[in-house]
């Protein structure tokens, strides 16, 4: 019995200690595993936990960019930064917040609307966040504010950066604006530059602007602060400076865009100036046109409402995105297509009686009696219609539009500008793909004269007026350099056609300012080293019905005036040795002889005097009106004046 019980006793002492000894080493493996896990943590994740920790106490924070500067081909500023003194406020350094806009009203006049925002913004915020109370102030007011900051406790004066456009209108079809980052910007563009999270940054809305917005934008900075756990600002710890956007130069001259645009005012007009030489963009005008400042500060809704609803519209860039028939400034493109095809010798004669029969139409010439008997040269020098109805019947619509095509009508410049135009040089598969219709030959008849289905922008004209002029294949440019480095524009090669085709144009084109029946030469200068060639052009956008033409047509003067003809002419200057073209178009403008040829004359005259022209440019009867003409005009100062526009070290001499 007793060795029963030592075996029993022995039994469960065993069997304790074995438990003892599992519970022993699960305890132990426990401890060896914290401490494995201690010692991940502390010393090979200790970097990872340590940055951790910084960065719940340590914020970065993004430093706006300097927008890069725009100026013209001589150097003078079109769009700028200046300074932009504002005023913030701190609601828990103010106190009595109220108190504290009443005094500072009483030091500046500030909108009792704009106080009342802003105080509702900083009610909605936490109390350490900087609100902007006014901004724009003048240096006056800025000072009256930092001389009485001890009374004004929580407002700071600041000062930023804002985008200015110092010759304000002159440029906004060219340069454009910059404006607020929407969500709509975000969505269309897919920008992901975290420096667009910025508050009140603002981006290229339009034209070069915004086309050129990666090299004009920059880099943003960044700053690392310090906060505490409310995430109050303690202190700035290291800062790496935002690196400026690129300095843009233009090809654009300011002087004669300036004088362009004041020559255009009170019409609905376009005009793009090109240098034959090298397709520079010389000048760029649509008028009217409006202040880009306005959209930079917040345009008031009572000039954004006038602006959308003035007729003229203003808005829009009539010089690159506007289409319209080009009238007879489309002739010369007829002419030289049955040139080149060798359908047509420019001593043929055609008979203009007024009228040319096809099938059970009838198509009119501009004058009812007819001129005659017509070559090639004369029919140019006065536009006679019936000419090129007959011409166009041989060469056909598709060797028509080729040529256009060929001297840059209906082909999209890759120009920096929002919106540029591509047009329409139609074709019989064009009609047939867009309006579901064959081409007719009355179809060719129209576009013969630069109506029917042919559009083309101010842009194409110049374009096509300088290859006509300088034989060479030039395409448009706006660009002169970024930060100094010219562009890489491909080489400019001879236009492919026979240049002595190209003389008979340019010989039609000079009688039409210089010959005695020359539509144009009411406009004509007088000095021969300035003589000018061109084209006028007449577009209709009504129809004349039958019973009107027997009645007699309604003159343009006595119609609504958005009936009325567009008017148009291209040219180029001076006449025997070409440096200049231009095309112009005056919506509604009637006539393109009187409404049309007169601003390019001057136009092309101011370029090739680089100022004001000389009286004696121009015929003795119209020199008195000229003269009051000018003295009427707001114009810049002249270049190196003291009050001249500011200039900086980009400008180059006059080529």
């Amino acid at each position: 019995m007793a060795r029963s019980r030592k075996r029993k006793n022995q039994d469960n002492n065993a069997q304790m200690s074995r438990r003892a000894l599992v519970l022993g080493g699960l305890m132990s493996t426990t401890c060896l595993v914290l401490a494995g896990r201690m010692r991940y943590l502390q010393l090979e994740r200790a970097d990872d936990f340590r940055l951790l920790a910084e960065e719940n106490r340590i914020n970065l924070r993004l430093l706006p960019p300097a927008r890069g500067v725009i100026y013209d081909r001589h150097g003078t500023v079109l769009a700028d930064n200046s300074p932009n003194y504002r005023i913030t406020m701190v609601r828990e350094d103010a106190g009595d917040v109220d108190l504290v806009l009443s005094r500072l009203s009483r030091i500046v006049n500030i909108d009792r609307a704009k106080l009342d925002r802003a105080r509702d913004e900083m009610m909605s915020r936490p109390p350490f966040v900087p609100v902007t109370i006014a901004d724009r102030l003048s240096w006056e007011e800025f000072s009256l504010v930092s001389v009485n900051a001890p009374a004004l406790p929580g407002i700071t004066p600041d000062v930023g950066l804002s985008r200015d456009y110092p010759l304000g209108a002159d440029f906004s079809h060219v340069v454009g604006y910059v404006g607020p980052v929407s969500d709509y910007y975000l969505e269309t563009t897919g920008d992901t530059d975290p420096v667009l999270q910025i508050p009140d940054f603002q981006v290229g809305r339009y034209n070069v602007e915004a086309r050129l917005e990666d090299v004009l934008r920059g880099r943003a900075g960044s700053k690392r602060v310090e906060v505490n756990a409310a995430g109050r600002v303690m202190r700035e710890l290291d800062r790496s400076e935002a690196q400026p956007g690129a300095d843009v130069q233009l090809t654009v001259d300011a002087y004669l865009q300036n004088y362009a645009e004041a020559r255009l005012e009170g019409e609905s007009a376009g005009a793009v100036v090109i240098d034959t030489q090298n397709g520079d963009i010389l000048a760029l005008a649509s008028a009217p046109t409006y202040d880009p400042n306005l959209f930079v500060r917040g345009i008031p809704s009572s000039i954004w409402e006038t602006l959308n609803t003035d007729p003229y519209r203003p808005l829009a860039n009539k010089a690159t995105q506007g289409l319209y028939p080009p009238g007879s400034t489309y002739k010369m493109v007829v002419a030289l297509a049955a040139l080149e095809a060798g359908l047509i010798d420019p001593s043929d004669t055609v008979f203009c009686g007024g009228s040319l029969q096809l099938g059970n139409r009838r198509f009119h010439c501009w004058k009812r009696g007819g001129h005659g008997h017509m070559g090639m040269v004369q029919s140019i020098a006065q536009s006679c219609d019936v000419y090129y109805y007959d011409l166009a019947q041989r060469v056909g619509i598709d060797a028509i539009s080729a040529m256009a095509e060929r001297l840059g009508c209906g082909v999209r410049h890759d120009v920096p500008l929002s919106g540029v135009a591509t047009g329409i040089a139609p074709t019989m598969d064009w009609k047939l793909s867009n309006r579901g219709e064959p081409w007719v030959m009355g179809d060719t008849l129209n576009a013969s004269i630069g109506q029917g289905f042919v559009l083309n922008s101010p842009l194409q004209l110049a374009v096509m007026t300088a290859r006509l002029a300088s034989g060479l294949n030039l395409n448009p440019r706006l660009i002169r350099s970024v930060d100094g480095v010219e562009p890489d524009y491909p080489a400019i090669t001879p236009l492919d056609v026979n240049p002595a085709n190209l003389a008979k144009i340019r010989d039609g084109m000079f009688e039409v300012s210089n010959g005695a029946r020359g539509t144009a030469l009411g406009s004509r200068t007088i000095l021969q080293d300035y003589l000018i060639a061109g084209k006028t052009g007449t577009s209709q956008v009504r129809n004349i019905t039958a019973a009107e033409r027997a009645a007699g047509v309604i003159r343009n003067e006595d119609l609504p005036w958005e009936r009325r003809d567009h008017a148009l002419f291209v040219g180029y200057a001076p006449a025997h040795a070409p440096r200049y073209a231009i095309a112009l178009i005056v919506e509604h403008g009637g006539g393109g002889s009187a409404a049309a040829a007169p601003l390019a004359r001057d136009i092309l005259l101011y370029a090739m005097f680089d100022d004001l022209p000389p009286l004696d440019a121009y015929p003795a009867n119209q020199r008195a009106a000229v003269q009051e003409r000018h003295a009427a005009m707001t114009l810049l100062p002249r270049r190196g004046s003291p009050d001249a526009p500011t200039s900086g070290t980009t400008g180059t001499s006059r080529a």
